[in-house]
């Protein structure tokens, strides 16, 4: 009988030898380490017992110290059900760590705040918000990451009303804090300002409804969204709360019909949608109009039809020009929340971060430069800085 041959490989090992994405994963990315020497017994007395009694029975005496003696007021719970996963949808809690470990990292790397995923194995919205709710005493904020809409808007609603921390949907406010420094240098750079424009977004989920309330908070001329069916107007009877709510701060020119008919004579697109927008519809757009086509990996307009007819052109990809990344945003405004330890972080927030963001690069702009690179070290600090001055101004802050 035939000796039976065994694959001294795991299906795993095979996988790293094919791509590497899976051997840096090996193990997940990210561990926690001390930031105090464990060295002996007196080290140990110390940061374990007896010493930190004497720490809890303070901060049980007056509550607020746990800012200065924990790490409380410098990490993030980055929160996710895996039911809205890059492009992949939903793929569940498990599937989502390697996306919510490398979000924690991201964190600590470009805004020195630490991070700690939460794959939660739940889908319902209330489930969703007392878990947090009950896990919230050990975080200075709360990011929300990869939920499905309408959903999110709920939970994050919810959740503010009932936390005294920042509770940030990234992919929502960071997107449209990124979308809102790119059209303003856009508008630099051209020699207009935001209030002569008149935008299209493609997409009526959590991007592009956030991406809607904050062009419209920043002075906006005009925007209209669309969805599958259509323009979001008023006229329409199939629209949910969340959508109903849209069409009541949009699109003041009572614009119907199709994306295409939107775009007519319109300055700007910004696609958070996916799809395809025929050529022949932006053929139809203002002269020297702005393209942020954001769907990953596919934009919708591709970079060569776009350059036809815009004089700026963005995407949410690596490798073009001006890539619209939520890193630009999300680290340096949770730093600057958690360093004044804000209760919320408001539209107010949102702008200043924007208006940073800009400025960052504002001295540098050209059609192929109008947000900066993620690499840029003046990013974060920036952000950081406007935010913290912003939630002071605004009442927020509580240091």
């Amino acid at each position: 009988m035939a000796a039976e041959i065994i694959n001294p490989r795991s299906d795993a090992d095979q996988k790293e030898l094919i791509d590497p994405a899976f051997a840096l994963h090996r193990g997940g990315k990210m561990e926690i380490s001390a930031t105090v020497p464990v060295r002996d017994r007196d080290d140990l007395s110390l940061a374990y017992t007896p010493g930190v009694a004497k720490v809890c029975t303070a901060i049980a005496e007056q509550p607020e110290l746990v800012h200065d003696y924990t790490w409380k007021s410098q990490v993030v719970a980055v929160v996710t059900d895996g039911t809205a996963v890059l492009g992949l949808g939903d793929i569940g809690p498990e599937a989502s760590l390697p996306v919510m470990e490398g979000k924690a990292i991201l964190f600590k790397q470009f805004g020195g705040v630490d991070a700690v995923p939460i794959a939660l194995a739940t889908t319902d919205a209330d489930e969703i918000v007392e878990t947090v709710v009950r896990l919230a005493p050990s975080f200075g904020g709360v990011n929300l990451e990869d939920i499905s809409a309408p959903r999110c808007f709920e939970i994050e609603r919810k959740l503010q009303e009932r936390l005294d921390i920042p509770v940030f949907h990234d992919d929502q406010h960071g997107t449209a804090v990124v979308t809102l420094a790119a059209l303003r240098n856009a508008a630099a750079l051209t020699g207009r300002a935001l209030g002569e424009l008149r935008a299209v977004i493609s997409g009526a989920g959590a991007a592009g409804v956030a991406i809607a309330k904050i062009l419209v908070e920043a002075g906006i001329g005009d925007v209209a969204v669309t969805d599958r069916k259509g323009v979001v107007h008023q006229g329409r009877t199939d629209l949910t709360d969340v959508k109903r709510e849209l069409a009541g701060f949009t699109n003041k020119a009572g614009i119907t019909g199709t994306l295409e008919d939107a775009l007519s004579g319109a300055d700007v697109f910004i696609g958070v949608s996916g799809g395809t927008v025929p050529e022949s519809a932006v053929a139809t757009m203002a002269k020297g109009a702005f393209i942020f086509a954001m769907a990953n990996p596919n934009p919708e307009i591709h970079p060569d039809v776009a350059h036809k007819y815009a004089a700026v052109v963005a995407t949410g990809r690596s490798d073009y020009p001006n890539q619209i990344n939520n890193v630009l945003a999300f680290p340096g405004i949770f730093a600057g929340a958690l360093q004044v330890r804000a209760s919320r972080i408001t539209e107010g927030m949102k702008i200043a971060a924007a208006e940073a963001l800009a400025a960052v690069v504002h001295d540098e702009l050209s059609a192929d430069c109008v947000i900066p690179s993620p690499f840029d070290p003046r990013v974060a600090p920036a952000v950081t800085k406007a935010v913290a001055a912003a939630a002071r101004a605004e009442g927020v802050a509580r240091r």
